[in-house]
């Protein structure tokens, strides 16, 4: 297995609720484990546990950056990640965003893109309104259920 399937697989546990994960390859077996922690915490490191068939992991991995923390008082309706993955405003590298703040949008408009295994996943927007505030910068990685938009 690369070392880029293998951040990625790594990235993916942390970014979720998976405690750990295990995956059988024919060039090996990889199993990831998410050591405990709180839950407000930033992401534990990860402890890849590989056969000796594979080559070794990197000597370091680097936790991914904290989650910015949700407004205390939001008020209007808030578009929430419906899968974990990385965030995209646009659909192509520099393009120009699906919305930014001021945006209107209906019902059904697609606000942004998940990537989640190489998968894109266009999201729409699920009330029609005015785009306040985008929650989310791109690129970054998303929970599910976290709040990438505000729409009043």
């Amino acid at each position: 297995m690369d070392l880029r399937k293998l951040k990625t697989l790594i990235d993916l546990v942390s970014d979720s609720n998976i405690a750990e994960l295990e995956i059988t390859e024919a060039d090996g077996k990889v199993r990831i484990v998410k050591s405990g922690g709180a839950v407000h915490a930033a992401p534990a490191a990860m402890a890849p546990v590989m056969s000796p068939a594979m080559s070794p992991p990197p000597a370091a991995v680097t936790p991914p950056p904290e989650l910015p923390a949700a407004p205390a008082a939001v008020t209007g309706h808030v578009v929430k990640s419906p899968m974990v993955g990385t965030f995209y405003g646009s659909s192509t590298p520099g393009g120009k965003a699906f919305v930014d703040v001021g945006t209107v949008v209906k019902e059904g408009d697609p606000i942004c893109i998940i990537e989640a295994m190489k998968i894109m996943n266009e999201i729409e927007a699920d009330k029609a309104g005015t785009i306040t505030q985008v929650l989310v910068e791109n690129g970054q990685a998303v929970e599910y259920g976290q709040p990438l938009f505000i729409i009043e």
